[in-house]
């Protein structure tokens, strides 16, 4: 037997491929939107895919199941509480299968969702590991609040908090303290607020060293649950459809994106991402363009700030930069709302002018302070007295509120976000003076 653990690093996100050795077969739980690492592994290891289980369905990026299930003939397997529109088993508490020495066998584990699953991996009889999906992380448990609007069972945070209660009591707790864990999301995911750097765990440590397994009622575990989670993207909801629906071909859809030269002439309405640096981007853009810069959080920026009803463009300093932004887009489904991509600006017209942060320093009064960290950031440590909390995800739909009678600063808490924040501000108020402290904000926690 072997467990091998994908890990992307952009969404936080770990996947598995479980290898039956006699039998030669593979079982893939959660996969990434790239099929490839996975045909590289069993290639690699002379077996074939015959199963592919989803734990539920995904709201921060979409699976590559349904193009595995087709290339490979493999069976997905999900619970028949997803309402699956794909080809599929159902896959719920009381079923299992083998493969060679391994069984796999089903827990329904609501909470997280209503049709969560976490799959327990048993070798000859004994249970060895439990693929803990968005159910248990390490350090911490998955978020009750995605599935009020989204799938085909909705219900309340409340209602799901408590569920998760029992699914972590009463089905994964008991389980052998010596069982390993292994969760669809590490540090860094939406999909918790605390979640540990480690990648796997066991059930014994988790009990031991959990916080949201301590000893506590119910109605204590909902109330700390429900306390400061982070905000929702707004692509969430349009991933967990996506992932109900089955994601279309990963490199065809990558390849259909359009290339454009530079001085293509784009069409109104769609939103300008430009990914250049942001030093790059303050000294000319075109007008209305958001500096969303390439980075490790590209994708779940991107679908924070650009909504799925909406299209788009990338623009992006050079040829490979511009192809990794598009396998990005692709990651979330976004693809399909990118309406060409290209390198360099179309248009340097509009600029930032930069902060004299000596002058901002000494007189702080005289501009309006623009905090678009989160909320909990604004409010656990705030940096100046009087600023404006809107957070960046909700920057672009709230940007009337802010006053443009004196300039206006825009701060995060290490300059990445307002990049973004002031190109967002400076293109909803083009009236105004807009500065981005940057990395400057350093120099004042």
């Amino acid at each position: 037997m072997k467990i091998e653990q994908f890990e992307d690093k952009g969404l936080a996100h770990f996947s598995y491929a479980i290898l039956s050795e006699c039998a030669r077969e593979i079982v893939l739980i959660d996969p990434a939107r790239d099929p490839q690492p996975y045909y590289d592994f069993a290639q690699a290891h002379e077996a074939r895919i015959v199963a592919v289980i989803e734990t539920h369905p995904h709201a921060d990026f979409v699976s590559s199941h349904l193009e595995i299930a087709q290339t490979t003939g493999a069976v997905i397997r999900v619970s028949q509480l997803v309402g699956a529109d794909y080809p599929h088993q159902p896959f719920d508490e009381g079923d299992s299968f083998t493969s060679g020495k391994l069984t796999f066998r089903a827990l329904n584990t609501p909470g997280h969702s209503p049709d969560s699953l976490s799959i327990v991996l048993s070798h000859e009889g004994q249970d060895v590991a439990v693929f803990t999906g968005d159910t248990l992380f390490i350090g911490d448990v998955g978020r009750p609040d995605l599935r009020e609007k989204a799938g085909n069972l909705t219900a309340r945070r409340e209602e799901l908090a408590r569920q998760l209660y029992h699914s972590l009591h009463t089905k994964l707790m008991p389980l052998a303290d010596a069982v390993l864990v292994y969760p669809a999301h590490g540090a860094g995911s939406l999909c918790g607020k605390a979640l540990s750097g480690a990648s796997s765990s066991t059930i014994g440590d988790e009990k031991f060293g959990n916080p949201m397994l301590r000893k506590m009622s119910e109605a204590g575990f909902v109330r700390e649950l429900l306390q400061d989670q982070p905000f929702i993207p707004k692509y969430f909801g349009y991933d967990v459809a996506l992932n109900k629906a089955g994601t279309p071909a990963y490199a065809p859809g990558v390849q259909q994106v359009p290339r454009l030269a530079a001085g293509a002439a784009l069409r109104p309405g769609a939103v300008l991402v430009d990914a250049r640096h942001e030093a790059e981007f303050k000294q000319g853009h075109a007008e209305g363009a958001l500096n969303l810069q390439q980075g490790g959080k590209f994708e779940t920026w991107l679908g924070s700030i650009v909504g799925p009803e909406e299209q788009f463009y990338l623009v992006a300093p050079d040829e490979a930069t511009r192809e990794d932004l598009i396998r990005k887009a692709a990651k979330i489904g976004y693809e399909a709302r990118c309406v060409g991509a290209l390198v360099g600006t179309p248009g340097t017209d509009a600029t930032l002018p930069l902060l004299e942060v000596a002058q901002f320093r000494q007189h702080p009064a005289q501009y309006t302070i623009v905090d678009i960290r989160s909320v909990t950031e604004h409010r656990d440590e705030p940096l100046f007295a009087g600023s404006l909390s809107i957070p960046l995800p909700e920057l672009r739909e709230r940007a009337s509120e802010i006053p443009a009678d004196k300039p206006v600063v825009v701060h995060c808490a290490g300059g990445y976000r307002s990049a973004a924040g002031s190109s967002i501000v400076a293109a909803a108020l083009p009236d105004a003076t807009v500065f981005d402290l940057g990395e400057a904000v350093k120099s004042f926690f």
